[in-house]
């Protein structure tokens, strides 16, 4: 089902975007619209399947998971046997959080965190056991400029 956006529904989805956590009453006040009004909007955003669910962001560093990485991965196979076990043994690590089908010199790209170095290369290790896999190339993240942002509603 698709649901054309209005200027309405897209001031609700940036509200909601920065904090998720608004009640009804500030959320109607701060785009300009009864709470019922509102109501009804969030209810058709919702059964149209615009808004998936509501996250918390956590702070990583509290959660003591600093280090960030991003892992290139190449293939020869791409059969789709290959990729369901593929796609089962990534997602079965929670410390990807992050997993892209991707174009160009590489085929995947997983976004991973992990406390260090060492706790990282456990989650490498343990990948590269179960996966067939060509090439393997690992990016540390040095600074986090622009993490998680909102999308541009």
């Amino acid at each position: 089902m698709t649901h054309k956006l209005d200027s309405f529904d897209r001031a609700i989805l940036r509200a909601l975007q920065q904090d998720a956590s608004l009640s009804q009453r500030d959320l109607a006040e701060r785009v300009g619209m009864s709470q019922n009004a509102c109501w009804r909007r969030l209810q058709a955003l919702r059964a149209a399947g615009v808004m998936q669910g509501q996250t918390l962001r956590l702070d990583r560093a509290a959660v003591e998971l600093d280090l960030t990485v991003l892992v290139l991965i190449k293939t020869r196979h791409h059969s789709q046997e290959w990729l369901k076990s593929f796609r089962q043994i990534i997602l079965s690590i929670p410390n990807i959080v992050d997993f892209y089908r991707i174009a160009g010199e590489y085929d995947y790209m997983l976004k991973v965190v992990a406390r260090d170095m060492n706790a990282f290369d456990a989650i490498y290790r343990k990948m590269i056991e179960k996966i067939d896999i060509d090439t393997v190339t690992s990016y540390m993240a040095m600074e986090a400029i622009a993490d998680n942002r909102p999308l541009p509603v």
